[in-house]
Protein backbone atom coordinates (compact mmCIF):
# COMPACT_ATOMS: atom_id res chain seq x y z
CA UNK A 1 0.00 0.00 0.00
CA UNK A 2 1.09 3.61 -0.51
CA UNK A 3 1.16 5.76 2.64
CA UNK A 4 -1.35 8.57 2.14
CA UNK A 5 0.35 10.76 4.74
CA UNK A 6 3.98 11.58 5.43
CA UNK A 7 4.40 11.56 9.19
CA UNK A 8 6.20 14.19 11.26
CA UNK A 9 5.65 12.49 14.62
CA UNK A 10 9.31 11.69 15.24
CA UNK A 11 10.42 15.17 14.22
CA UNK A 12 8.00 16.56 16.81
CA UNK A 13 9.22 13.98 19.37
CA UNK A 14 12.78 15.22 18.89
CA UNK A 15 11.76 18.88 19.34
CA UNK A 16 11.44 20.69 22.65
CA UNK A 17 10.88 24.35 23.55
CA UNK A 18 14.49 25.18 22.61
CA UNK A 19 14.68 23.46 19.24
CA UNK A 20 15.54 20.14 17.64
CA UNK A 21 17.64 17.77 19.74
CA UNK A 22 20.56 16.22 17.93
CA UNK A 23 20.62 12.54 18.96
CA UNK A 24 18.35 9.74 20.11
CA UNK A 25 18.64 6.32 21.70
CA UNK A 26 16.35 4.28 19.51
CA UNK A 27 13.38 6.58 19.08
CA UNK A 28 13.87 8.41 22.39
CA UNK A 29 15.64 11.81 22.38
CA UNK A 30 18.98 11.96 24.21
CA UNK A 31 18.88 15.31 25.95
CA UNK A 32 22.42 15.05 27.28
CA UNK A 33 23.71 15.33 23.69
CA UNK A 34 22.16 18.78 23.27
CA UNK A 35 21.44 20.62 20.02
CA UNK A 36 23.17 21.55 16.78
CA UNK A 37 22.44 24.54 14.59
CA UNK A 38 23.12 22.27 11.59
CA UNK A 39 20.06 20.18 12.43
CA UNK A 40 17.80 23.14 13.21
CA UNK A 41 18.75 24.74 9.88
CA UNK A 42 17.95 21.47 8.09
CA UNK A 43 14.65 21.34 9.97
CA UNK A 44 13.69 24.81 8.71
CA UNK A 45 14.40 23.61 5.18
CA UNK A 46 12.39 20.40 5.66
CA UNK A 47 9.39 22.26 7.07
CA UNK A 48 9.43 24.69 4.15
CA UNK A 49 9.66 21.86 1.60
CA UNK A 50 6.69 20.09 3.14
CA UNK A 51 4.63 23.25 3.63
CA UNK A 52 4.80 23.70 -0.15
CA UNK A 53 3.51 20.15 -0.66
CA UNK A 54 1.17 19.63 2.26
CA UNK A 55 -2.60 19.73 1.73
CA UNK A 56 -3.77 18.83 5.23
CA UNK A 57 -4.66 21.88 7.35
CA UNK A 58 -3.76 20.22 10.63
CA UNK A 59 -0.35 19.13 9.35
CA UNK A 60 0.31 22.61 7.97
CA UNK A 61 -0.41 24.05 11.42
CA UNK A 62 1.95 21.53 13.02
CA UNK A 63 4.70 22.34 10.52
CA UNK A 64 4.32 26.05 11.22
CA UNK A 65 4.58 25.43 14.98
CA UNK A 66 7.75 23.41 14.48
CA UNK A 67 9.15 25.96 12.03
CA UNK A 68 8.75 28.73 14.62
CA UNK A 69 10.88 26.73 17.09
CA UNK A 70 13.61 26.18 14.54
CA UNK A 71 13.62 29.80 13.35
CA UNK A 72 13.87 30.95 16.97
CA UNK A 73 16.80 28.59 17.49
CA UNK A 74 18.63 29.89 14.42
CA UNK A 75 18.02 33.50 15.44
CA UNK A 76 19.43 32.71 18.89
CA UNK A 77 22.44 30.78 17.51
CA UNK A 78 23.64 33.67 15.33
CA UNK A 79 26.69 35.44 16.73
CA UNK A 80 27.18 39.20 16.80
CA UNK A 81 29.52 38.96 13.79
CA UNK A 82 26.81 37.26 11.67
CA UNK A 83 28.24 33.73 11.91
CA UNK A 84 26.40 30.87 13.62
CA UNK A 85 27.48 28.87 16.65
CA UNK A 86 26.80 25.21 15.96
CA UNK A 87 26.84 23.09 19.13
CA UNK A 88 24.94 23.72 22.35
CA UNK A 89 24.56 21.76 25.56
CA UNK A 90 21.06 20.86 26.77
CA UNK A 91 21.20 23.75 29.26
CA UNK A 92 21.56 26.13 26.29
CA UNK A 93 25.20 26.99 26.95
CA UNK A 94 27.66 26.95 24.07
CA UNK A 95 30.07 24.08 23.55
CA UNK A 96 33.63 24.99 22.61
CA UNK A 97 34.13 24.55 18.89
CA UNK A 98 35.99 25.61 15.78
CA UNK A 99 33.77 27.79 13.56
CA UNK A 100 32.26 25.79 10.70
CA UNK A 101 31.75 27.05 7.16
CA UNK A 102 29.33 24.17 6.60
CA UNK A 103 27.18 25.31 9.51
CA UNK A 104 27.23 28.90 8.29
CA UNK A 105 26.34 27.92 4.74
CA UNK A 106 23.52 25.64 5.82
CA UNK A 107 22.10 28.35 8.12
CA UNK A 108 22.49 31.00 5.40
CA UNK A 109 20.48 28.76 3.06
CA UNK A 110 17.75 28.08 5.63
CA UNK A 111 17.33 31.79 6.38
CA UNK A 112 17.14 32.62 2.67
CA UNK A 113 14.52 29.94 2.02
CA UNK A 114 12.44 31.17 4.94
CA UNK A 115 12.72 34.72 3.67
CA UNK A 116 11.56 33.96 0.13
CA UNK A 117 8.96 31.28 0.89
CA UNK A 118 7.13 32.49 3.98
CA UNK A 119 4.13 34.70 3.31
CA UNK A 120 3.78 35.97 6.89
CA UNK A 121 5.77 39.26 7.18
CA UNK A 122 6.20 38.77 10.92
CA UNK A 123 7.96 35.44 10.41
CA UNK A 124 9.83 36.67 7.35
CA UNK A 125 11.38 39.57 9.26
CA UNK A 126 13.32 37.17 11.49
CA UNK A 127 14.81 35.53 8.39
CA UNK A 128 15.57 38.93 6.83
CA UNK A 129 17.39 40.08 9.97
CA UNK A 130 19.56 36.95 9.97
CA UNK A 131 20.41 37.40 6.29
CA UNK A 132 21.38 41.05 6.68
CA UNK A 133 23.67 40.17 9.58
CA UNK A 134 25.13 37.14 7.79
CA UNK A 135 25.96 38.82 4.49
CA UNK A 136 29.30 40.40 5.53
CA UNK A 137 30.43 37.09 7.08
CA UNK A 138 29.54 35.20 3.89
CA UNK A 139 32.50 36.78 2.13
CA UNK A 140 34.77 34.83 4.46
CA UNK A 141 33.55 31.39 3.41
CA UNK A 142 36.40 29.14 2.28
CA UNK A 143 35.40 25.46 2.47
CA UNK A 144 33.86 24.05 -0.70
CA UNK A 145 30.66 22.88 0.96
CA UNK A 146 30.16 26.24 2.60
CA UNK A 147 30.81 27.90 -0.75
CA UNK A 148 28.29 25.56 -2.42
CA UNK A 149 25.60 26.58 0.07
CA UNK A 150 26.56 30.19 -0.68
CA UNK A 151 26.04 29.71 -4.43
CA UNK A 152 22.53 28.35 -3.90
CA UNK A 153 21.64 30.95 -1.27
CA UNK A 154 22.71 33.90 -3.40
CA UNK A 155 20.85 32.41 -6.34
CA UNK A 156 17.62 32.20 -4.36
CA UNK A 157 17.99 35.79 -3.19
CA UNK A 158 18.68 37.02 -6.72
CA UNK A 159 15.81 35.19 -8.40
CA UNK A 160 13.12 34.97 -5.73
CA UNK A 161 14.00 37.47 -3.05
CA UNK A 162 11.96 40.44 -1.94
CA UNK A 163 13.75 43.72 -1.11
CA UNK A 164 16.12 42.81 1.73
CA UNK A 165 18.01 45.99 2.44
CA UNK A 166 21.12 44.40 0.93
CA UNK A 167 22.62 45.62 -2.34
CA UNK A 168 21.67 43.13 -5.07
CA UNK A 169 24.94 43.90 -6.84
CA UNK A 170 26.74 42.68 -3.73
CA UNK A 171 24.70 39.47 -3.75
CA UNK A 172 25.49 38.96 -7.44
CA UNK A 173 29.20 39.56 -6.84
CA UNK A 174 29.19 37.09 -3.97
CA UNK A 175 27.40 34.50 -6.14
CA UNK A 176 29.99 34.94 -8.91
CA UNK A 177 32.85 34.59 -6.42
CA UNK A 178 31.43 31.35 -5.03
CA UNK A 179 30.68 29.94 -8.48
CA UNK A 180 34.22 30.58 -9.69
CA UNK A 181 35.61 28.99 -6.53
CA UNK A 182 33.74 25.74 -7.25
CA UNK A 183 34.76 25.74 -10.91
CA UNK A 184 38.39 26.36 -10.04
CA UNK A 185 38.37 23.51 -7.51
CA UNK A 186 36.93 21.16 -10.12
CA UNK A 187 39.50 21.99 -12.79
CA UNK A 188 42.30 21.74 -10.24
CA UNK A 189 41.45 18.15 -9.29
CA UNK A 190 39.63 16.69 -12.31
CA UNK A 191 41.39 14.29 -14.68
CA UNK A 192 40.60 11.58 -17.20
CA UNK A 193 39.11 9.23 -14.60
CA UNK A 194 38.36 11.66 -11.77
CA UNK A 195 35.65 14.26 -12.25
CA UNK A 196 35.49 15.86 -8.85
CA UNK A 197 36.25 19.02 -6.87
CA UNK A 198 38.55 17.38 -4.33
CA UNK A 199 41.07 14.53 -4.22
CA UNK A 200 38.53 12.44 -2.26
CA UNK A 201 34.79 11.90 -2.15
CA UNK A 202 33.87 12.31 1.52
CA UNK A 203 30.56 13.46 3.01
CA UNK A 204 27.57 15.42 1.65
CA UNK A 205 29.13 15.26 -1.80
CA UNK A 206 25.99 16.09 -3.75
CA UNK A 207 25.89 19.66 -2.48
CA UNK A 208 28.59 20.75 -4.96
CA UNK A 209 27.02 19.62 -8.25
CA UNK A 210 23.66 20.74 -6.83
CA UNK A 211 25.01 24.25 -6.29
CA UNK A 212 26.29 24.49 -9.85
CA UNK A 213 23.00 23.23 -11.25
CA UNK A 214 21.23 26.00 -9.31
CA UNK A 215 23.68 28.49 -10.79
CA UNK A 216 23.09 27.14 -14.30
CA UNK A 217 19.32 27.41 -13.94
CA UNK A 218 19.66 31.02 -12.82
CA UNK A 219 22.21 32.13 -15.43
CA UNK A 220 23.06 29.44 -18.02
CA UNK A 221 26.73 29.13 -18.95
CA UNK A 222 28.29 26.26 -20.87
CA UNK A 223 31.18 25.79 -18.43
CA UNK A 224 28.86 25.63 -15.43
CA UNK A 225 26.68 23.03 -17.14
CA UNK A 226 29.69 20.98 -18.19
CA UNK A 227 31.11 20.81 -14.68
CA UNK A 228 27.73 20.22 -13.05
CA UNK A 229 26.95 17.45 -15.54
CA UNK A 230 30.30 15.69 -15.36
CA UNK A 231 30.61 15.85 -11.58
CA UNK A 232 27.06 14.62 -10.98
CA UNK A 233 27.52 11.75 -13.45
CA UNK A 234 30.74 10.84 -11.64
CA UNK A 235 29.02 10.93 -8.25
CA UNK A 236 26.13 8.81 -9.49
CA UNK A 237 28.63 6.26 -10.83
CA UNK A 238 30.55 6.15 -7.55
CA UNK A 239 27.33 5.85 -5.52
CA UNK A 240 25.84 3.00 -7.56
CA UNK A 241 26.02 -0.66 -6.57
CA UNK A 242 24.89 -3.98 -8.02
CA UNK A 243 21.35 -4.02 -9.32
CA UNK A 244 21.40 -0.24 -9.66
CA UNK A 245 21.00 0.29 -5.92
CA UNK A 246 22.37 3.43 -4.31
CA UNK A 247 25.60 2.71 -2.41
CA UNK A 248 26.73 5.79 -0.44
CA UNK A 249 30.43 6.43 0.08
CA UNK A 250 31.37 4.78 3.39
CA UNK A 251 32.68 6.96 6.20
CA UNK A 252 35.37 4.38 7.15
CA UNK A 253 37.86 5.68 4.61
CA UNK A 254 35.81 7.57 1.98
CA UNK A 255 36.71 7.26 -1.72
CA UNK A 256 39.88 8.21 -3.59
CA UNK A 257 41.35 7.25 -6.93
CA UNK A 258 42.72 4.07 -5.34
CA UNK A 259 40.20 3.08 -2.67
CA UNK A 260 36.49 3.13 -1.91
CA UNK A 261 34.92 2.42 1.49
CA UNK A 262 31.47 0.82 1.46
CA UNK A 263 30.69 1.27 5.15
CA UNK A 264 29.16 2.93 7.07
CA UNK A 265 26.54 4.49 4.82
CA UNK A 266 24.84 7.73 5.89
CA UNK A 267 21.30 8.91 4.98
CA UNK A 268 22.60 12.45 4.55
CA UNK A 269 24.66 11.42 1.53
CA UNK A 270 21.65 9.83 -0.15
CA UNK A 271 19.58 12.98 0.40
CA UNK A 272 22.29 15.20 -1.11
CA UNK A 273 22.44 13.01 -4.20
CA UNK A 274 18.66 13.23 -4.57
CA UNK A 275 18.89 17.01 -4.16
CA UNK A 276 21.46 17.32 -6.95
CA UNK A 277 19.51 14.98 -9.23
CA UNK A 278 16.29 16.95 -8.75
CA UNK A 279 18.05 20.19 -9.65
CA UNK A 280 19.54 18.55 -12.74
CA UNK A 281 16.10 17.24 -13.71
CA UNK A 282 14.62 20.73 -13.39
CA UNK A 283 17.45 22.11 -15.51
CA UNK A 284 17.35 19.51 -18.29
CA UNK A 285 14.05 17.57 -18.14
CA UNK A 286 16.21 14.45 -18.44
CA UNK A 287 14.27 11.50 -16.99
CA UNK A 288 17.50 9.79 -15.95
CA UNK A 289 17.84 12.25 -13.10
CA UNK A 290 14.32 11.56 -11.95
CA UNK A 291 15.28 7.90 -11.91
CA UNK A 292 18.20 8.72 -9.59
CA UNK A 293 15.79 10.36 -7.15
CA UNK A 294 13.66 7.21 -7.31
CA UNK A 295 16.69 5.09 -6.44
CA UNK A 296 17.61 7.39 -3.55
CA UNK A 297 14.13 7.09 -2.10
CA UNK A 298 14.26 3.33 -2.58
CA UNK A 299 17.47 3.19 -0.51
CA UNK A 300 15.56 4.35 2.55
CA UNK A 301 12.98 1.59 2.05
CA UNK A 302 15.28 -1.36 1.72
CA UNK A 303 16.77 -1.30 -1.78
CA UNK A 304 20.28 -1.02 -0.38
CA UNK A 305 23.34 -3.15 0.43
CA UNK A 306 21.73 -4.45 3.62
CA UNK A 307 18.39 -5.20 1.98
CA UNK A 308 16.96 -3.50 5.08
CA UNK A 309 14.61 -0.53 5.46
CA UNK A 310 15.95 2.44 7.40
CA UNK A 311 12.91 4.71 7.28
CA UNK A 312 9.69 4.09 9.17
CA UNK A 313 6.70 5.80 7.53
CA UNK A 314 4.56 5.24 10.63
CA UNK A 315 6.31 8.12 12.43
CA UNK A 316 8.67 9.63 9.85
CA UNK A 317 11.83 8.45 11.62
CA UNK A 318 15.00 7.06 10.07
CA UNK A 319 17.89 4.96 11.33
CA UNK A 320 21.20 6.78 11.71
CA UNK A 321 23.06 4.73 9.13
CA UNK A 322 23.66 1.38 7.49
CA UNK A 323 26.64 -0.78 8.44
CA UNK A 324 27.81 -4.27 7.50
CA UNK A 325 25.69 -5.70 10.33
CA UNK A 326 22.56 -3.78 9.43
CA UNK A 327 20.92 -0.45 10.31
CA UNK A 328 21.96 1.62 13.30
CA UNK A 329 18.80 1.52 15.46
CA UNK A 330 19.13 5.10 16.72
CA UNK A 331 16.99 7.67 14.92
CA UNK A 332 18.59 11.07 15.35
CA UNK A 333 17.81 14.43 13.80
CA UNK A 334 20.17 14.33 10.80
CA UNK A 335 19.01 10.95 9.54
CA UNK A 336 15.33 11.70 10.11
CA UNK A 337 15.60 15.01 8.27
CA UNK A 338 17.52 13.33 5.46
CA UNK A 339 14.62 10.93 4.99
CA UNK A 340 11.94 13.64 5.20
CA UNK A 341 13.83 15.84 2.74
CA UNK A 342 14.38 12.97 0.30
CA UNK A 343 10.67 12.15 0.45
CA UNK A 344 9.83 15.81 -0.22
CA UNK A 345 12.33 16.01 -3.09
CA UNK A 346 10.76 12.90 -4.61
CA UNK A 347 7.20 14.15 -4.22
CA UNK A 348 8.07 17.50 -5.79
CA UNK A 349 8.90 15.70 -9.05
CA UNK A 350 6.20 13.04 -8.71
CA UNK A 351 8.23 10.08 -7.48
CA UNK A 352 6.06 8.08 -5.09
CA UNK A 353 7.07 5.66 -2.38
CA UNK A 354 4.97 2.50 -2.11
CA UNK A 355 5.39 0.68 1.17
CA UNK A 356 4.08 -2.67 2.32
CA UNK A 357 2.28 -2.43 5.69
CA UNK A 358 4.96 -4.56 7.33
CA UNK A 359 7.74 -2.23 6.03
CA UNK A 360 9.58 -5.35 4.92
CA UNK A 361 8.68 -5.29 1.25
CA UNK A 362 9.13 -1.87 -0.28
CA UNK A 363 9.16 -0.69 -3.87
CA UNK A 364 9.27 2.74 -5.46
CA UNK A 365 7.46 3.94 -8.55
CA UNK A 366 6.85 7.16 -10.44
CA UNK A 367 3.58 8.80 -9.42
CA UNK A 368 2.22 11.52 -7.17
CA UNK A 369 1.82 11.12 -3.44
CA UNK A 370 0.11 13.34 -0.92
CA UNK A 371 0.64 14.60 2.59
Amino acid sequence: MAPSVIKFDHLERMTDDTGLLEHSLGRIPRRREGYSTDDNARAIWACLEWLALCEDKGEKERLHRLLDRYLAFLLWAQNDDGTFHNNFFFDRTKEEETPSDDCFGRSFWAAALAYVRLSDPARREAAADMLRRAMPAAWELRSLRGVAWGVATCGVLLTEGRPLGVDQEEVAALAARFEERLLAAYWEHAGDDWHWYEPELTYANGVMPWALWTAYRRAPRDEVKEVAEKSLAFLIEKMSGPGDIIRPIGNRGWCSRRYRADWDQQPLDVMKLALAAREAYWATDDERYRGVVRRCLAWFYGQNDGNAPLADPSDGSCCDGLGPNGPNPNRGAESTLSYLLTAAIAQSISVEVVVDESINNETVRMAGTRV
